[in-house]
């Protein structure tokens, strides 16, 4: 999914520094985004206190929206450089085109993951026959300098490996957790896992890791916290299980990993280093040549917004 903010901010991010080594709840507040064609997301990372949960740099969350009238999900092609991008549903489907050729169609608790390397371009729409409803997140992870220059490529699994016992059911998207691991492919130590839970549940996770949950339906209660759908809680790291509970089925996810070394600069759909770098790829996407062209689309490709005066600086984690 692209930032679609005309006026984006640039967001510092990365380093060790700001990581609490002890557990935390730090209730983070979705900032609303207009992705256009009557679709609103909660845009939950980055925001102005907390940028990175593990190399997860970029969360939005959508729906449940009644899309039966209306054209849905309809992201024009766009460019990325330096992250992958995961999409993840619970209702719908997003047909996915790239600049490698790639069309596929994405359905519920199925893994789109794309990794952008030195420079793709892609776009996301709901078909034009589509289900009434589009539930889902779109998220992004921060490349680690070793990798984020490698080539362009994307992976599609429509069978994740699923933990189950005691009231609860994780679907592995990223990483492992508890023995079972994703076939995503992932750059950094990360875990990314779709969890239903019913009654009282304890979910095993590391302690170097740093975590946050996304709560995507229900009323659940996280090591002591209520949280309501479409909520956020960062967690910090320091744990060895996290306590989950919820009177009725729930659904959420869990998105975790090492702390993310690396100080960054994120602007519009780039993730780099510098501020030349990022400068760079917005010239070269409006040039034309760099990303590549997305064939299919029914609409022109997204222009970069105007950069700001100031050069883009790396700093810490949280502001």
């Amino acid at each position: 999914m692209s930032d679609l903010d005309v006026r984006p901010t640039p967001v510092q991010c990365g380093g060790r520094e700001d990581v609490s080594g002890g557990p935390v709840h730090e209730l983070l507040k979705p900032r609303l985004t207009d992705l256009g064609a009557g679709m609103v997301v909660r845009r939950l990372l980055p925001t102005l206190g907390r940028r990175m949960v593990g190399a997860w740099c970029f969360v939005d969350h959508y729906g449940p929206d009644d899309i039966a009238e209306q054209p849905g999900m309809q992201v024009p092609p766009h460019p990325h450089i330096g992250l992958q991008t995961v999409s993840w549903l619970h209702e719908g489907e997003v047909l996915h085109r790239d600049s490698l050729g790639s069309l596929q169609t994405v359905r519920p608790r199925q893994l789109g993951l794309m990794t952008s390397g030195r420079a793709i371009s892609h776009s996301e729409e709901s078909p034009r026959e589509h289900a009434r409803l589009l539930h889902g997140a779109q998220l992004w992870v921060a490349l680690p300098d070793a990798h984020r220059h490698t080539d362009p490529a994307f992976e599609f699994h429509a069978d994740l490996p699923v933990v189950t016992g005691g009231g609860l059911s994780a679907t592995v998207i990223m990483g492992e957790m508890d023995g079972a691991v994703s076939p995503g492919t992932a750059y950094t130590p990360i875990v990314g896992a779709d969890l239903t839970l019913d009654g009282d549940v304890r979910v095993p996770v590391e302690p170097d890791f740093e975590y946050a949950v996304l709560t995507m339906s229900g009323i659940v209660e996280v090591d002591g916290v209520r949280l309501e759908p479409a909520s956020m809680l960062y967690l910090g790291c320091g744990r060895r299980e996290l306590r989950m509970r919820s009177d009725g089925p729930s659904e959420l996810m869990l998105l975790g990993g090492e702390p993310f070394e690396e100080k960054l600069v994120m602007w519009w759909n780039f993730v780099g280093r510098t501020s030349e770098e990022i400068s760079q790829a917005r010239a070269d996407w409006m040039d034309g040549a760099r990303f590549g062209a997305v064939h299919g689309y029914d609409g022109p490709r997204t222009p970069a917004p105007t950069l700001p005066d100031l050069p883009l600086k790396p700093r810490g984690r949280t502001r």
